[in-house]
C-alpha cells in the first residue's frame, strides 16, 4: 500500500518551520517540542493512552528545553520488537539571512524575498522556479524529517493492527550542539524497555542528505553513521620579551605547525567499506593572551574535526599524538636553523636552543602530576573542575577543558615547552552496518525491500551507502568500538563526568543497528536551505513505512 502523505507532511513541516527553534534560544526548542507533544495528544489513540506520549526536559543542561516522545503498541501479534524513530527539532541560527531573518520561518514567502534581496546562483534560481523545493530555516535539517515521523505515528495509531511490535518516535532538542536531547531520551528508552518489555531492534533517523556534486541526481539512504571526535592541542610555551625573541618558545608557532600537519591531511582520512571520510580540518586556533603586551604568548590552543568510519578513538589518539610529536620536532629544527642564521648575521657564537619535544595525552599529563603530587593534586583538580562547572555552567565545553588543562599545568615544576592532547567535545560514535548480526541483516533486508518496492514510483533514483556522512544523534544508538578503544575517550577528556559523560552501559542496553532514511535537499545550514518536497514528503515516509512493516511483520 502506498501512503498519500505528501500534503500532510508538507503542512506539518510548514507549521514547524514557523516556530523558531534555534539551538540554545530562550524557549524555542521547548516551544517546538510542545507543538509535537500537542499534535500527539490531539489524536484519538493518545487520548485513550495519554501515558504513551511524554514531554521531557533535558537533564544536566544549563538552559531549560524539552523533547517529545510518543509510542504506538501494535495489535497484530504479541511481539515486543520495537523500532525507534529519531529526529531533531533544533536548528542553527539565522544571522546569515540578515535583514530578512524573519522570513527564514516563512516557507511560502521566503523564495520571493531571497530573489529580491540576494544575488543567487543559477542552481538556486532554478530550484525556486521549479516549485519542487521548500525553503526555510530547518526545513531540510530536519523538521521535514520529524514531520514524516509524526505522520507515521499518526498513521499507525489509526492502524495498530498492521504492527506486530511497537513504534517509538523521539523529537529531540539540542542535536546541533551537545546532544542533551538524545542523551536524556536514552533514559526514557531504558525505562520503557523495563516497563513495557520493549525489545529494540532498529533505529531509523530522518536527518538530511544532499547531492555530492552538481551532476549528482541520486537520493541517498545511509546504513550506520560516521563517527566524530574533536582532538584538541594545548601548547605551553616559554615566555620572553620580544626584544629577546630567541629566548622564547612561541606556542603559536607550534600550534600553527600542528595545524599545518593536521588540517586537510589526507593521510588521516579513514577508509572503510570503500567509503572515505573527509580529512581533519581546523575549527579553532588561538592563543590565550587576554590583552596586548610585548611578552610572547604563554599558551596556544587549537582543535580539529576528525571523522571516522572504521577506526576507534584509541587509533585517533595515537595518530594525533604522532602528528604533535612530528610538529614539535619540526618546530625545534626550524628554530635552530633560524637562530643559527641570526647568530651568523650577528657575528655571535651559535649554541643550539634548549627545547626538547614533549607531547602528552591528557591521561599521561594528569597521571604524571598525580604521581608526583598525590592526592593533593587529585583533590584540587576535582574541586577546580566542579567549582568551574557550578560557577559557569554555560561555559563552552572546549573552553572548560582548556581551563582544566591549564590548571594542571600549574602543578608542573618543569615549565619547559610542552604540548598536551585531549578530546574536547561530545563523542559521536561511528556505527558500522556489516550484516554481522541478525538485527543488522534484518534491517539491511528491510530497507532493500522498501527501496525496491517504492523505487518504481519514486520519480527519483534512490541509492544506499554505508555511512551517513554528517554528525547525527544516530551515534547514540549503538557502540561499535570496543570498550578498550572507547576508554581513550573517557581517559582523555578533562571534562569527563563533570561537564560531559557518555554512558556506554546505557547505550549498550539499546545497541541497535541504524539507518538514515532522511530528508533530501540542498544547502543545509545556509540561507538557501531547501528540501526536495516530493522525495521528502512522499518517498521518505513510504520507504520508512515499508521498512517498519518488514521489521514488525
Amino acid at each position: 500500500m502506498k501512503l498519500n502523505c505528501f500534503e500532510d507532511v508538507k503542512r506539518l513541516t510548514c507549521e514547524m518551520v514557523s516556530i523558531p527553534s534555534i539551538n540554545k534560544s530562550l524557549g524555542g526548542e521547548s516551544a517546538l517540542a510542545q507543538y509535537v507533544y500537542d499534535f500527539y495528544r490531539s489524536l484519538p489513540y493518545f487520548q485513550r493512552h495519554p501515558e504513551q506520549t511524554i514531554l521531557f526536559q533535558t537533564e544536566d543542561d544549563f538552559i531549560e528545553r524539552h523533547s517529545a516522545l510518543a509510542y504506538v503498541k501494535g495489535t497484530k501479534g504479541t511481539s515486543n520488537r520495537t523500532v525507534i524513530l529519531i529526529g531533531h527539532i533544533d536548528t542553527v541560527g539565522v544571522d546569515d539571512f540578515g535583514a530578512i531573518r524573519d522570513y527564514a520561518f516563512r516557507p511560502n514567502e521566503l523564495p520571493q524575498k531571497l530573489l529580491e534581496t540576494f544575488s543567487l546562483s543559477p542552481e538556486v534560481i532554478a530550484d525556486i522556479e521549479s516549485g519542487e523545493f521548500m525553503f526555510g530555516r530547518g526545513v531540510l535539517d530536519m523538521k521535514s524529517g520529524v514531520a514524516g515521523h509524526m505522520y507515521l505515528i499518526k498513521y499507525f495509531s489509526e492502524h495498530p493492527e498492521e504492527l506486530d511490535g511497537n513504534l517509538i518516535q523521539i523529537a529531540e532538542c539540542d542535536e546541533e550542539d551537545n546532544s542533551h536531547g538524545i542523551i536524556t531520551a536514552i533514559d526514557y528508552l531504558l525505562d520503557l524497555k523495563k516497563k513495557e518489555n520493549f525489545e529494540y531492534v532498529a533505529c531509523i533517523n530522518a536527518d538530511y542528505s544532499t547531492n555530492y556534486d552538481p551532476d549528482d541526481n541520486n537520493r541517498y539512504i545511509y546504513y550506520g553513521s560516521i563517527g566524530k571526535l574533536l582532538p584538541c592541542f594545548v601548547a605551553f610555551g616559554k615566555e620572553s620579551h620580544v626584544g629577546s625573541a630567541f629566548k622564547a618558545f612561541d606556542p603559536n608557532l607550534l600550534i600553527a605547525e600542528v595545524t599545518r600537519e593536521m588540517s586537510l591531511n589526507t593521510d588521516l582520512c579513514d577508509i572503510s567499506h570503500g567509503e572515505v571520510t573527509v580529512p581533519p580540518i581546523s575549527l579553532k586556533q588561538t592563543d590565550t593572551k587576554p590583552e596586548y603586551t610585548v611578552q610572547t604568548a604563554l599558551t596556544a590552543f587549537a582543535y580539529y574535526n576528525y571523522f571516522t568510519h572504521g577506526i576507534g578513538p584509541d587509533s585517533v589518539l595515537e595518530k594525533c599524538k604522532a602528528v604533535g610529536e612530528k610538529a614539535f620536532h619540526q618546530v625545534i629544527e626550524q628554530l635552530n636553523k633560524r637562530y643559527a642564521k641570526y647568530c651568523e648575521l650577528s657575528h655571535i657564537d651559535f649554541t643550539p636552543l634548549p627545547w626538547k619535544t614533549r607531547v602528552y595525552t591528557w591521561k599521561e599529563f594528569y597521571d604524571h602530576a598525580a604521581q608526583k603530587h598525590g592526592m593533593p593534586f587529585v583533590n584540587s583538580m576535582t574541586a577546580f573542575a566542579e567549582n568551574l562547572q557550578a560557577a559557569q555552567p554555560q561555559m563552552d565545553l572546549r573552553q572548560f577543558s582548556l581551563a582544566v588543562v591549564e590548571e594542571a599545568w600549574k602543578w608542573y615544576e618543569d615549565k619547559s615547552p610542552a604540548l598536551v592532547l585531549f578530546f574536547g567535545s561530545v563523542f559521536s560514535a561511528r556505527i558500522e552496518m556489516t550484516g554481522k548480526t541478525d538485527a543488522e541483516r534484518a534491517l539491511l533486508d528491510a530497507v532493500a525491500y522498501a527501496v525496491e518496492k517504492i523505487g518504481p514510483t519514486s520519480q527519483r533514483s534512490i541509492k544506499t551507502r554505508m555511512f551517513y556522512p554528517y554528525i547525527s544523534d544516530s551515534s547514540f544508538m549503538a557502540l561499535c568500538d570496543t570498550r578498550e578503544s572507547f576508554n581513550a575517550v573517557a581517559q582523555n577528556m578533562p571534562s569527563w563526568k563533570i561537564k560531559y559523560y557518555h554512558d556506554v552501559d546505557k547505550i549498550l542496553e539499546i545497541n541497535v543497528p541504524v539507518v538514515n532514511i532522511g530528508t533530501f535537499g540542498r544547502d543545509g545550514h545556509m540561507l538557501t536551505e531547501r528540501v526536495d518536497m516530493y522525495h521528502t514528503f512522499q518517498n521518505v515516509p513510504n520507504i520508512t513505512y515499508e521498512t517498519i512493516l518488514q521489521l514488525l511483520n
